[in-house]
C-alpha cells in the first residue's frame, strides 16, 4: 500500500493545527514560524489539488478554478480583518484588491510572458480573448476603484449606499457577461495558441484542451498517457473529487491560518515603519501565490494564453466578485468603507492599463514586454513602501 503524498497530509495537517491555533491565539515566534510554514505548505497544496481539478475540467473552464478559489480567500481575509481587527481597516479592501490587481496584471502577467518569451523565443496568445479579458479587468477597476475619488454625494473616497449597490450589480453583471463569453459564447478565443498557430480558429489539428485530453487548463499531475494521444490523461472523476475536496480543506486552512498570523503580519509592518496599505500587499502576495505558480508553469510549457487566462481572471474575479462581496458585509461592518484610490494609486493603474493594451494588441510578445510590466510591478511595491 503506498503511502499518502505530501499533498495529501498537508491540508488535513493545516486543518488540524488550524483548530487550536484559532482560539489560543497563538504569539510565540517558533508557533508562528511552524504555522507560517503550514500556511505555505497549504497554498502549494492548493495548487496542486485546483490543478488536478482544472485537469479535469479542461480548459478554459480551469483558469476558472484558482480565480475563484483566490477570491474566496481574499473576501475571506478581508472580512475576517475587518471584523476582529481593533486598528483602521477603512481601505484594506481597497489595498487589497488594488494590490492584486497590480500583482495580476503586472506581476504575473510580466513572468509569464518573460518565462515564455525566453523559453519560446516568442509568447504567442489570442488577442481577441485576452483583450476583451483586460477591457473588462480596466472598466472594473475604473468603476469600483476610481469613482468613488471622483463621486460628490459622498465626502472622501467613498460609495453612497446607492451608489456602492450600483458598483456591486456593475461588476456581478461584467464578470457574468465575462464568464458567459469565456465558456460558452466564444471559448476559442482562450484555447492555449502555440508558436505555430498565433489563432485556436485557424489551426489544422485540433487544439490542445478543445476536447482533447490534453494538460486540461494547462495544468500537469500525472504523466499517464494511456490511450497514446500524445497528451497527459485526465484525471479520473475520483482523483478529482478527491481533490477537490481536499482544494476546500486547504482554502480554509489558508484563510484560517492566514488570519492567524495576521497581527504578528501587522506588527511587523508597523515595527519597520511602513504605511498599512502594505499589510493589503501583503494578503494579495499570499492569496496569489497558486496563480503565479500556475502561470509560470502554464508559460514554461508554451502555454501562455492559460497563463493570460490565470492572470487576467484573478484580476477580474478579485475586483468583480470581492467588492461585491464587501459591500453586502459593510451591511453589518462598522466604520467607513474607503474604495476610492488616491492620485499615486490612480497614475500606476493609468500606466499598467496602457502599458497592458500595448501588450496585448500584437498577440504575441518578446521578453522586453515581460520586463516592462515587471518593472511597473516593483515601482507599485516600493512605492506603497515608499510613497
Amino acid at each position: 500500500m503506498s503511502r499518502p503524498s505530501w499533498t495529501t497530509v498537508t491540508p488535513i495537517l493545516a486543518g488540524v493545527a488550524l483548530v487550536p491555533a484559532w482560539f489560543a491565539h497563538p504569539d510565540g515566534a517558533l508557533v508562528l514560524s511552524l504555522l507560517a510554514v503550514l500556511l505555505v505548505a497549504a497554498v502549494l497544496a492548493a495548487v496542486h489539488h485546483a490543478e488536478v481539478v482544472a485537469h479535469r475540467v479542461g480548459e478554459p473552464y480551469g483558469s476558472l478554478v484558482l480565480a475563484v478559489a483566490v477570491t474566496i480567500i481574499e473576501v475571506g481575509l478581508i472580512v475576517t480583518l475587518m471584523v476582529t481587527t481593533d486598528k483602521d481597516t477603512a481601505g484594506l479592501a481597497r489595498d487589497t484588491v488594488f494590490a492584486a490587481a497590480m500583482i495580476t496584471v503586472n506581476g504575473i502577467v510580466g513572468i509569464s510572458l518573460l518565462v515564455g518569451a525566453l523559453k519560446h523565443h516568442l509568447a504567442v496568445f489570442n488577442p481577441e480573448g485576452t483583450g476583451s479579458a483586460l477591457a473588462t479587468v480596466i472598466a472594473l477597476a475604473v468603476v469600483c476603484l476610481v469613482l468613488p475619488s471622483v463621486t460628490t454625494s459622498q465626502p472622501g473616497p467613498e460609495f453612497t449606499g446607492a451608489q456602492l449597490a450600483f458598483a456591486a450589480i456593475a461588476s456581478l453583471a461584467l464578470y457574468g457577461m465575462f464568464v458567459f463569453t469565456q465558456t460558452i459564447r466564444h471559448r476559442d478565443f482562450f484555447l492555449p495558441v502555440t508558436s505555430a498557430q498565433h489563432s485556436p480558429l485557424v489551426s489544422d489539428g485540433p487544439v490542445a484542451g478543445a476536447g482533447t485530453p490534453s494538460h486540461g487548463g494547462g495544468f500537469e499531475h500525472a504523466p499517464v498517457d494511456l490511450d497514446e494521444d500524445g497528451h497527459a490523461d485526465p484525471p479520473t472523476d475520483r482523483a478529482a473529487l478527491t481533490s477537490l475536496g481536499l482544494l476546500a480543506l486547504s482554502l480554509v486552512a489558508v484563510v484560517g491560518l492566514a488570519k492567524v498570523e495576521s497581527p504578528a503580519i501587522e506588527s511587523g509592518v508597523e515595527a519597520l515603519g511602513f504605511p498599512h496599505a502594505v499589510v493589503g500587499v501583503v494578503i494579495a502576495l499570499l492569496v496569489l501565490a497558486p496563480e503565479t505558480i500556475a502561470a509560470v508553469r502554464a508559460a514554461a510549457r508554451n502555454r501562455v494564453q492559460v497563463s493570460l487566462n490565470l492572470a487576467l481572471g484573478s484580476a477580474m474575479a478579485s475586483i468583480g466578485l470581492t467588492i461585491p462581496a464587501i459591500a453586502v458585509a459593510s451591511i453589518w461592518l462598522d466604520g467607513p468603507l474607503e474604495l476610492g484610490l488616491n492620485q499615486l494609486q490612480t497614475v500606476l493603474l493609468v500606466l499598467t492599463a496602457a502599458v497592458a493594451i500595448l501588450t496585448v494588441v500584437p498577440g504575441r510578445a518578446k521578453p522586453l514586454q515581460g520586463g516592462v510590466h515587471l518593472v511597473l510591478l516593483a515601482a507599485f511595491l516600493f512605492l506603497t513602501v515608499a510613497p
